[in-house]
């Protein structure tokens, strides 16, 4: 089956958990699919409609061509957030690190007994954090943008248990998730979510994560499986609260186009959890 639409009572729960679940997220705004709305209350759609109050719809639909532009400055501005938060946040979370630009910051003073030039070498040490994983980022997005995000059609519409879709609001595309099959284990992977960064706060997420576990059922997947590099714990909560688990991972991960030289590997380190969630034993 490809690219099943869900069936509509599927909608209704989507609606019902968000405002339950995710912080920030406003009663009166619905989320809907294509051929129908629903809202979290009791309250009938024709009684939505003449009701004089300023209500948000988000549509979730499939990829269609006329959305490739907005889908990849989507996809690109996601990824560009990850500079600042890999270079900086992340590091918190790596404790060999922190000690190995602490005693290269000693050996500053002891070498060259200058108060000055030692005050500065934390901010050398940041900025050459931020110069490499603007350079590994950028080369991944770059290897990304000309493979499966190039050709979304191709990659996603085309081959049976895969899909793409498209959050939709007020006629705009501001979200967007990827479900791609794996034959060898029978397995469902969610890929490519992200949502534009002023429209968060809504359940658009969780919506389109939801979407993925509908299609990963309808078309008999065993399990829902994701990759991801996300520093922020609001991405790691938001699969947890979709009833996935974490199963593994690595604390030296390699992107594509990563050079893997020594400097590299000094100032650019990033995290790779590995999530599942398990629908139905094989």
């Amino acid at each position: 089956m490809h690219c099943s639409s869900p069936k509509m009572v599927c909608e209704t729960k989507i609606v019902a958990d968000e405002h339950d679940t995710i912080p920030g997220t406003k009663k009166d705004s619905i989320i809907v699919s294509s051929s129908q709305m629903w809202t979290s209350s009791s309250t009938s759609p024709n009684t939505i409609e003449g009701k004089d109050v300023r209500k948000e719809t988000v549509f979730i639909r499939e990829f269609e061509r006329s959305d490739r532009a907005e889908v990849r400055r989507i996809f690109y501005e996601g990824i560009m957030e990850r500079i600042p938060n890999t270079a900086f946040r992340g590091l918190k979370y790596q404790t060999q690190t922190q000690f190995l630009y602490a005693f290269l910051i000693l050996m500053c003073f002891v070498v060259t007994k200058s108060l000055a030039l030692t005050c500065c070498a934390p901010f050398i040490l940041m900025g050459a954090r931020y110069y490499f994983s603007r350079k590994v980022i950028l080369g991944y997005l770059d290897h990304a943008l000309q493979t499966d995000m190039a050709d979304i059609e191709e990659y996603y519409m085309k081959p049976a248990g895969s899909c793409f879709w498209v959050a939709v609001l007020d006629g705009r595309v501001v979200g967007i998730v990827a479900a791609q099959g794996k034959e060898e284990d029978n397995a469902l992977e969610l890929r490519r979510m992200s949502v534009d960064s002023r429209f968060r706060g809504k359940g658009i997420a969780k919506a389109l994560g939801r979407r993925v576990l509908e299609f990963a059922v309808l078309n008999n997947y065993s399990a829902v499986v994701l990759g991801t590099t996300a520093v922020k714990m609001a991405a790691h909560k938001l699969y947890e609260s979709l009833g996935f688990r974490r199963v593994g991972g690595s604390e030296d991960h390699r992107l594509p186009g990563m050079s893997h030289s020594p400097l590299e590997r000094m100032f650019f380190q990033i995290r790779h959890h590995r999530y599942r969630l398990q629908l139905r034993e094989e």
